[in-house]
């Protein structure tokens, strides 16, 4: 049956980049959804002007409450979901070694990894997380726990196993040998990549290949991991690791990988080129599938490099402040062409909100000195949680906006201060209001291909189905 959603309709149309994403946002207060018996859109506009179906669609009347394409979080990490807010005694190396690598390693309990994939998938649906890009476990049998309680909710999930070959004693459980990181990144593909459906274009799940970043790893798992992609690419098989997070001057993170590999830059490692000098020594692992996070301390380089092959950033302001990372320059990131959509990073971010992210997005830029400091437009927050992370998912003619023709994502939220707001200053104004940004209640129910929301269910094999809190 056909569905009708009533509300107030925001997105931002079309396929804008962000700088244009003001021109782009289309706001209609009294507006209706018209979805198909496939879950794509067949009429987003004015409710007068809606098409006559003859009574035969289902109306889900949200008014006075907003309608929204559901948020995408393009990084956010499985095994971390117990591990917010929690005290390194330091920045992002010794963060990692005294809290991460050890709370990690408690998921190769499978009926720890079982619980935290149900707490998992919950976050996200209170969240209105309905897409994501997440880190995932080094174990198999957690990693499965997680597709299959993703599977049950109808959510769209890319993940992989976290791959280290190296690294200190306090991550030696999560650390396989060279020869079992290529098999078992394999058969997560093999077993889990477009699994719901068989079709890489219809599948709600789908599987990347994961080195968590390069001092996790040696050039010869960089080798291997490039010639295992290089051969199921044309699968729809993605990429995603951390580049750039800390600069602290000598033992930070990017100074770390610069000394390890003797390289020019720190993405020439992920771009085939991780021998000494930036000589190539692999495929390259950068694509218009590719997620790399945080990317805050970029070379002019790296992100000519990331817009030429269509790597996107994942943007993660929230656990940057957290761990004292540091602001990525809003200004020439932007004006490199590069994709950026908003990350959670939950772990080392300690909030699952993307409207949160987005708050944080525009204090921090705000705040960077000089001729630097940008007000970002709502719009371009929006857009930031919403199209450009469908973008960096390489799935932007599916969803992530409300145009015709595209899969009926979508999160209701319904907070009074907007609507206050919305009335007195109107759109821009609502967006930036808080209660966008900060509320442990936001979505109220949220949509995945517009398929009747229900707390918990089953999702049978090859068809979408709604969530809701």
């Amino acid at each position: 049956m056909s569905q009708v959603h009533l509300g107030h309709i925001l997105h931002i149309g079309g396929n804008p980049a962000v700088d244009a994403a003001a021109e782009a946002l289309v706001s209609i207060p009294d507006g209706a959804l018209l979805v198909d018996d496939d879950g794509r859109i067949t009429f987003c506009g004015r409710r007068s002007d809606l098409p006559d179906d003859d009574g035969l669609a289902q109306v889900h009347d949200h008014r006075p409450g907003f309608l929204l394409p559901g948020f995408v979080d393009t990084h956010i990490h499985f095994p971390q979901t117990y591990s917010g807010d929690s005290y390194g005694g330091g920045q992002l190396l010794e963060w990692l070694n005294s809290c991460i690598f050890p709370a990690e390693s408690r998921f190769a309990d499978p009926e720890f990894a079982q619980r935290a994939a149900v707490e998992f998938c919950d976050r996200r649906i209170a969240a209105g997380t309905t897409a994501a890009m997440v880190f995932g476990s080094a174990f198999p049998h957690a990693q499965d726990a997680l597709f299959t309680e993703t599977h049950k909710r109808g959510l769209r999930i890319v993940s992989g196993r976290g791959i280290q070959t190296v690294g200190p004693d306090s991550a030696a459980a999560l650390i396989t040998s060279e020869d079992d990181a290529i098999r078992l990144t394999r058969e997560e593909i093999d077993k889990w990549h477009a699994a719901d459906t068989g079709d890489v274009g219809t599948a709600l799940l789908h599987v990347a290949i994961v080195p968590r970043f390069s001092l996790s790893v040696t050039v010869e798992t960089l080798k291997s991991l490039g010639e295992l992609y290089d051969s199921v690419r044309d699968r729809g098989v993605y990429v995603h690791t951390h580049l750039n997070e800390n600069n602290r001057p000598g033992t930070g993170e990017v100074a770390s990988v610069i000394e390890s590999y003797q390289v020019d830059s720190y993405l020439d490692t992920y771009d085939g080129k991780f021998l000494p000098g930036s000589a190539v020594g692999g495929k390259t692992l950068l694509g218009r599938r590719t997620i790399l996070a945080h990317a805050v301390h970029c070379q002019d380089g790296e992100l000519a490099r990331m817009a030429e092959t269509g790597t996107s950033i994942s943007h993660c302001p929230v656990s940057q402040l957290f761990l004292g990372s540091g602001t990525m320059p809003w200004k020439r990131t932007v004006a490199s062409g590069v994709n950026i959509a908003a990350g959670t990073d939950f772990g080392g971010g300690d909030e699952w909100l993307i409207p949160r992210v987005l708050g944080d997005a525009f204090k921090v830029h705000i705040s960077e000195p000089g001729d630097d400091g940008v007000s970002m437009h709502p719009a371009e927050m929006l857009f930031l949680g919403t199209l450009a992370g469908a973008r960096a998912l390489d799935m932007e003619d599916r969803f992530g906006n409300f145009d015709v023709g595209k899969e009926a994502d979508l999160v209701v939220v319904d907070p009074p201060e907007c609507r206050h707001s919305m009335r007195r200053y109107g759109t821009a104004c609502a967006l930036m209001n808080p209660k966008w940004h900060g509320t442990s209640c936001f979505s109220r129910c949220s949509w995945v291909c517009a398929r009747t929301p229900s707390p918990k269910f089953t999702c049978a094999a090859g068809g979408c189905r709604g969530v809701s809190t």
